[in-house]
């Protein structure tokens, strides 16, 4: 016998929307019957009158016209009332990560473009001084592996600042590339080494300025005598010099300056040397001071300086200056490839000092306009102190001269190679950084990246940028803001600045 569970009659359920949530129970039993006799009505009456339902309406889109929705329900000129609320720069840029910075602004020369604002790029170090926060000088540090593009950058510089009425000087020019970018803008190109026409006579004094006394020019060209010919001395000796040794300088350098004014005619490097290679004039010379004990003092002075006169160097600083300098001019390198290509700085070094000493007095004319100055290959500079420290003094100057010093080396290791850590040349390096706003950095090998960061201060962003950067494209750093640059060259300057012609 088949059992078949009781079926349970239907029971009509009713929304919350006809039942109120607190309702008591009798009131939600009376509703759903309520809503039972609704249903049932409904289907009695469909039934007798079949067809006879009235159709929906169909209800028609809304169209609103192209100012938009009419009446105070648009809420057009409204205002949206928000509660305030603040947040750093750091949280506004992980809220907003794809924003990318706004660049230095369009004045300036134009390098090339911005690759994350995708906008051109314009830099002017004497622009952004005083309009820039944190930029506090104009000198710049470009650092880059071999064939990336850094020379190239360094000589757009030269060539585009041309146009804004800015003078180029490249004091040191190892590989002699500069030679067709200052033919090209009109300069002048001054070739040094033996068995070369070109001399220069570092003794050479600048024109007096204006607003300079004739006895306050005196003592300032004396000054960067004694300094030039010290400088000298010490690159050779490979030490500081004696005090005894440096009375004898300050001693024969008065006594040939007074020579030399009474002929009417420029001091000599060669006669310099002739004096120190005198005793007996030397101690006549320095009189009591000496006690006739100066000239054996300044033996080994005078056998170093002697190289510039009678070794090597002979003939390049010991005549005459066969070039004039033009304040004019736009541009004036000086060739050094001759020298230094046995593995031997000293002759470089030497020819260096000298070739910045002469240059100095057009730096030091207040009326020469704006000027770059460009240390090209400036690595090889790194290990003489007596360089450093002429460099130092051009880098602490540059407000007041109105020059912009330019320092191109391989990598930021180099400044460690000056010297130890505690060391003056250490120090000097250091300094030449520290007072450098503006930093660019081409790829550097990933042996490098930690030296790069301690020396920069570069995050692990800029790291790990600056270890795959392609050619041409460098990471700048602007009183503490970064961009990444690609430089953008015209074809005719490719041509121009071409180093790889016997790659080809």
């Amino acid at each position: 016998m088949n059992h078949r569970p009781a079926r349970r009659a239907r029971r009509a359920s009713v929304s919350p929307l006809y039942t109120p949530h607190a309702a008591d129970r009798a009131t939600k039993l009376a509703a759903r019957r309520q809503l039972a006799d609704a249903l049932a009505k409904a289907r009695i009456a469909t039934a007798a009158h079949p067809g006879s339902a009235p159709a929906e309406e169909e209800i028609p889109l809304p169209v609103y016209p192209a100012a938009g929705r009419p009446g105070p329900a648009s809420a057009r000129g409204g205002r949206l009332k928000l509660p305030a609320h603040r947040m750093t720069t750091a949280v506004a840029g992980g809220a907003y990560p794809f924003l990318a910075e706004g660049g230095l602004g369009a004045d300036g020369t134009y390098v090339g473009r911005d690759v994350h604002a995708e906008g051109g790029f314009c830099f002017d170090p004497f622009t952004l001084y005083g309009k820039v926060e944190g930029y506090t000088n104009p000198n710049v540090l470009l650092a880059g592996v071999i064939g990336m593009g850094k020379s190239a950058l360094a000589k757009s510089f030269a060539l585009r600042s041309i146009a804004f009425g800015y003078r180029v000087y490249v004091p040191c020019d190892p590989k002699g590339e500069w030679t067709a970018v200052a033919a090209a803008l009109g300069g002048t190109t001054i070739a040094l080494g033996p068995g070369l026409p070109g001399k220069l006579n570092p003794l050479d004094t600048a024109p007096r300025p204006a607003s300079v006394t004739e006895t306050d020019w005196a003592g300032e060209v004396r000054k960067r005598r004694l300094m030039l010919l010290g400088s000298l001395a010490r690159t050779v000796l490979g030490r500081d010099l004696l005090p005894m040794e440096h009375t004898a300088l300050d001693v024969a350098l008065d006594a040939v300056v007074a020579s030399a004014s009474v002929t009417g005619r420029t001091p000599l490097l060669g006669d310099i040397v002739a004096t120190l290679t005198s005793p007996d004039n030397l101690d006549s010379a320095g009189g009591t001071v000496s006690a006739g004990r100066l000239g054996d003092a300044a033996r080994d002075l005078a056998h170093a300086l002697r190289r510039l006169v009678a070794g090597d160097l002979a003939g390049m600083f010991d005549a005459p200056s066969t070039v004039t300098f033009d304040p004019g001019a736009p541009m004036l390198s000086i060739d050094l490839s001759r020298l230094g290509g046995a593995g031997d700085d000293t002759a470089l070094v030497l020819a260096m000092t000298c070739a910045s000493a002469w240059m100095e007095s057009a730096l030091a004319d207040p009326a020469a306009g704006r000027r770059w100055v460009i240390y090209d290959e400036a690595w090889r500079l790194m290990r003489h102190a007596g360089l450093l420290e002429r460099m130092q003094g051009q880098w602490k100057l540059s407000r007041g001269l109105g020059i912009a010093n330019l320092m191109v080396i391989h990598r930021l290791s180099d400044l460690l190679t000056a010297g130890d850590a505690g060391s003056r040349g250490r120090a000097l390096a250091e300094g030449l950084l520290a007072d450098c706003s503006t930093r660019i950095v081409y790829r550097q090998e990933p042996d490098q990246i930690a030296a790069a960061a301690g020396l920069l201060g570069l995050t692990a962003v800029e790291c790990a940028a600056i270890a795959n950067l392609n050619r041409g494209r460098g990471l700048w750093k602007v009183a503490g803001r970064s961009f990444v640059v690609q430089h953008q060259l015209h074809p005719r300057e490719l041509t121009l600045f071409d180093t790889d012609a016997r790659m080809h």
